[in-house]
């Protein structure tokens, strides 16, 4: 990535050479070069919000930001793109959205997130921080930038405007206004899920900003929870585990299961925990941040199941779910099973079979199927 300061090598996290997609787009370039040609000053608190990979935190690396992020493998890639640069260690904070927010805020810039809920509720936590003169600059590409996305910086921050286009990106400019009354921050949020879903029928579900589905029962995991396997105890993974529904949904079936909570979400693996503990589960939990089953030992596991996400930002791509399976078979002990809900045009049972040597279709209807593939010995 070519800067006014320099040029960066950067990469996502995990790197794989054989990964088209690059660790920064357009708006990162358009927001640096505005940072230059209009001298902004970075001399106080800069904290930045959303860095995908971590593009803006290695290039201002020299004015000691802090970057705030909800992704695991965002902070990772972070850490490697500033290590690459050759920046100190520490010259950079690392938060999550979990943590407490800096006290104050000169310099805020924002990396619009695909979640509005998300960038309403950092919105929201940041906003005691800035002050009159905080300079509040957003970047995203067009097709990122909606009439709400401006209205929410508006309705929290102030006065709100945008650029022009370049390259099909756009900057947001925001005036913060300390006299501005705040709506009240309608996250972490809760609700009842419906009846007719076995277990958690009529159970407290609880979402974290940002959270697939945040607002309501997704279609294809009420699918996936009328037709879980029963588990017989044993070590379960919730892999991709967004507000946990699944998992728990599996402790209350059966109390001798030791499930663990996996995401690599910062505020999905909070939502998972505060579902988890509402419902008041018997038995052996673990909630873990992480990419994916790294980090768990092969052949520990006895049951993995699976809503793979199909999105990687704004990118259709199957790279994911391609690597929770692979991590699936690697922990699995012979025996084990990995059970995968997914939509049929995905085509997953192609995957499994290529990487298990088999794939069983349990339950299908005209949108999804779910499918189980096990480790052979």
């Amino acid at each position: 990535m070519t800067t006014p300061w320099g040029e960066y090598e950067l990469s996502r996290f995990p790197e794989d050479p054989r990964d088209p997609l690059r660790a920064w787009d357009a708006s990162d370039a358009y927001l640096l070069r505005h940072l230059a040609e209009e001298d902004v000053p970075l001399t106080g608190a800069v904290v930045v919000v959303g860095d995908r990979w971590g593009a803006l935190a290695t290039a201002l690396a020299r004015h000691r930001p802090t970057q705030i992020t909800d992704s695991f493998l965002s902070q990772e890639a972070t850490r490697a793109n500033l290590a690459r640069a050759g920046v100190e260690p520490g010259a950079v904070g690392l938060l999550t959205t979990q943590d407490p927010p800096p006290e104050r805020v000169d310099v805020l810039l924002v990396r619009v997130p695909k979640s509005l809920a998300l960038l309403e509720d950092q919105l929201l936590r940041l906003a005691p921080a800035v002050h009159a003169d905080t300079v509040v600059v957003g970047t995203g590409m067009v097709k990122e930038i909606h009439t709400s996305t401006l209205q929410l910086f508006e309705r929290i921050l102030g006065p709100t405007r945008t650029s022009l286009a370049r390259q099909k990106a756009r900057l947001i400019f925001c005036t913060p206004d300390p006299a501005l009354e705040r709506p009240a921050n309608p996250w972490p949020y809760g609700y009842d899920l419906p009846e007719g879903i076995g277990t958690v029928s009529g159970r407290t579900v609880v979402n974290n900003a940002g959270v697939f589905c945040a607002d309501r029962l997704d279609i294809g995991t009420r699918f996936f929870l009328q037709h879980l396997p029963h588990t017989g105890g044993g070590r379960v993974v919730d892999l991709g585990c967004g507000n946990g529904v699944v998992g728990t949904a599996v402790a209350l079936a059966d109390p001798q299961a030791e499930v663990l909570f996996v995401d690599e979400s910062f505020q999905a693996v909070a939502s998972a925990e505060a579902t988890y503990k509402a419902n008041g589960v018997p038995g052996h939990a673990e909630f873990r941040v992480g990419d994916g089953l790294a980090g768990v030992a092969p052949g520990s596991v006895d049951l993995v199941l699976n809503n793979p996400p199909f999105h990687a930002h704004q990118a259709t791509t199957d790279a994911t779910a391609w690597r929770m399976f692979t991590g699936a078979k690697r922990a699995l002990r012979p025996g084990g099973e990995l059970w995968v809900i997914g939509n049929r045009h995905l085509g997953y049972h192609v995957k499994l079979k290529r990487l298990f040597g088999n794939s069983h279709l349990v339950a299908s209807d005209p949108k999804f199927v779910v499918l189980k593939a096990v480790k052979r010995g």
